[in-house]
């Protein structure tokens, strides 16, 4: 990862002190370059993160050979080079030209180059729309400068990081792992949510959606009479929220949603369409 040094506190700098042995764990042949922990680049320092959060991250975010995986800022490569043992296709992007030819030689020694690929660029810059999965250790402030970049993702796609996240999008999910790992032990995902706010029309009536990020509130309003919507809640494109007890639940696909209301203990199927801006 790398962190701002304008950021880094004492708490930090003791952190480090107790991380720094071992904490780097690649082999490398006499005259190479070896990463330090803590070391200076770019308005930045580094700071690995730990392998068993690498992978209960990666656990969370359910890498498959399917998944197209980024990490910005991505040091040693450790979370691309685990992403692709997963079979996924992965990409680090990563400042340092003396870490991009590290996590090479990384990938290579577990044999993933053909999946694993790392090339030197700023993270602010990069090309991230394709990804499926992100796989981060970023303080608050990066994440804020990239949020709108994250939530222009496929609907679905999923965000996960190392301790740090966004200043008001809670995470969807959160995880510590507590065996052999002693700092930055936190793992985080979000989902990013479809944009579904506005109005919707339906046979049920008129449905009018506010979102915050994966959560939702609003109304239904049929016959002149409005019911508030409760437990309103978004999971990449799924939809549910509830209506003066009844259970909506859909999928959302572009202008249109579809699925099913159960009511009374029947299930019948539910469609809405969204109503031109």
């Amino acid at each position: 990862m790398n962190l701002k040094r304008s950021v880094v506190r004492v708490s930090l700098a003791v952190s480090l002190m107790a991380i720094a042995v071992g904490a780097v764990d690649a082999q490398v042949a006499p005259g190479e370059f070896q990463p330090q922990v803590g070391q200076a680049g770019k308005d930045v320092v580094w700071v690995p993160t730990p392998p068993a959060l690498v992978e209960r991250m990666l656990d969370m975010a359910q890498v498959t050979p399917q998944d197209y995986v980024v990490d910005l800022g991505s040091g040693d490569g450790r979370n691309i080079v685990a992403a692709a043992r997963r079979g996924a296709r992965a990409l680090g992007v990563e400042f340092n030209p003396e870490m991009v030819e590290l996590s090479k030689r990384n990938a290579a020694k577990e044999g993933v180059s053909d999946k694993a690929s790392f090339v030197r660029g700023d993270m602010f810059e990069a090309d991230i729309s394709q990804a499926t999965v992100l796989a981060l250790f970023l303080l608050p402030d990066n994440m804020m400068k990239l949020q709108s970049k994250f939530l222009d993702l496929k609907p679905g796609s999923r965000i996960v990081g190392n301790t740090f996240g966004f200043q008001d999008w809670s995470p969807d999910a959160q995880e510590t792992v507590s065996t052999d790992c002693s700092s930055w032990c936190t793992a985080l995902l979000w989902i990013v949510p479809v944009k579904v706010e506005g109005t919707w029309q339906s046979p049920q009536g008129e449905l009018t959606l506010k979102q915050n990020y994966q959560m939702l509130t609003g109304k239904l309003t049929a016959g002149g009479r409005s019911g508030p919507i409760t437990g309103g809640r978004l999971r990449g494109d799924q939809i549910s929220f509830t209506v003066a007890g009844a259970e909506y639940s859909g999928r959302v696909n572009g202008d249109t949603i579809e699925g099913t209301v159960k009511a009374e203990n029947r299930d019948a199927m539910w469609k809405a369409t969204r109503a031109p801006r």
